[in-house]
């Protein structure tokens, strides 16, 4: 119960932190292409992965025993990076938030392949609602999607993609370190690869901005694996709907942006159909063998 506590409270911090670099994202989407961003923050991520890994209590390094899951993992998080990236530009931060939302529902589909866990029939369900409620966006019709949606979609996959990998490789090494410099080496590199196709001149109130951007982004991405280590995928997923609260104050604050009825319907669909995927994993009539097989955090 403890553990459970503690994993929540840094799912809750995780927020908290995961907005605000969400916020800095819009705010810097419309002047720059995503190379420039993140191969600056990657690299940033990197020197202070570098520096941390020099403290006397980091005993493991950046060694890790999971290659292969690390570099799906990098990947991963790399793709989800970029079409985070566009779909900010693009749309509203509440109605992001909707695609987020369907991060619960798909790393319950993803657990089950990837981790074993098991997967019932009701996670089909919970995601078809979810979909329905993302559907709502488009109150004229498909024909109102844009590259903005598709974006945002692309960022919920590669994101829970990223978020379950993260768990497997909990699974079998306790370096959290190396789970946030490796995926930020890889999107130093890709960026890199394509910086000097966009870059343009940065002012210094942009540079900091980055640099806060990046300082945020290596401290939430380090409360998220230690989270994982205390709470399964499909519980911690859900928790992260805590992140729309801080997305309509940031983005009222901040882009004076205020969701539409739809959006607000939209959201309360998806966040019920993860809600009610957490509350079938813990209904009463599941036995404790159950239980303790689907929420052990060590093989």
């Amino acid at each position: 119960m403890k553990a459970s506590l503690i994993g929540a409270a840094l799912v809750a911090l995780y927020t908290i932190l995961i907005s605000s670099a969400d916020a800095i994202t819009k705010l810097i989407a419309g002047g720059y292409a995503a190379p420039q961003l993140f191969c600056l923050s990657g690299l940033i991520v990197v020197a202070l992965s570098l520096l941390v890994d020099r403290l006397p209590s980091q005993q493991q390094g950046l060694r890790t025993r999971s290659p292969w899951a690390m570099a799906v993992r990098s990947g991963a998080t790399v793709l989800a990076a970029v079409c985070f990236f566009n779909a900010f530009g693009a749309l509203p931060l509440a109605d992001v938030f909707l695609f987020i939302g369907l991060m619960p529902l798909l790393s319950g589909l993803m657990s089950g392949l990837i981790l074993r866990e098991q997967v019932r029939p009701s996670a089909w369900f919970a995601l078809t609602a979810g979909f329905v409620g993302v559907l709502s966006l488009f109150p004229g019709g498909l024909q109102a999607i844009t590259n903005g949606h598709l974006f945002g979609l692309g960022a919920a996959v590669f994101g829970t993609l990223s978020i379950v990998m993260s768990r497997y490789i909990g699974r079998h090494e306790s370096n959290v370190l190396a789970q946030v410099f490796y995926p930020n080496l890889a999107l130093f590199v890709a960026m890199g690869a394509a910086l000097p196709f966009v870059w343009v001149p940065m002012p210094l109130s942009d540079l900091a901005w980055v640099v806060v951007y990046a300082a945020v982004l290596f401290s939430a991405r380090w409360v998220l694996v230690l989270s994982l280590r205390n709470l399964a995928v499909y519980v911690v997923t859900p928790l992260m709907n805590l992140q729309f609260v801080w997305m309509v104050i940031l983005g009222a604050v901040f882009f004076g942006e205020l969701p539409t009825t739809a959006t607000l319907l939209g959201v309360a669909i998806v966040m019920a159909s993860g809600l009610y995927l957490v509350w079938e994993q813990f209904a009463p009539e599941h036995t404790e063998d159950t239980f303790v097989r689907n929420f052990k955090t060590d093989p």
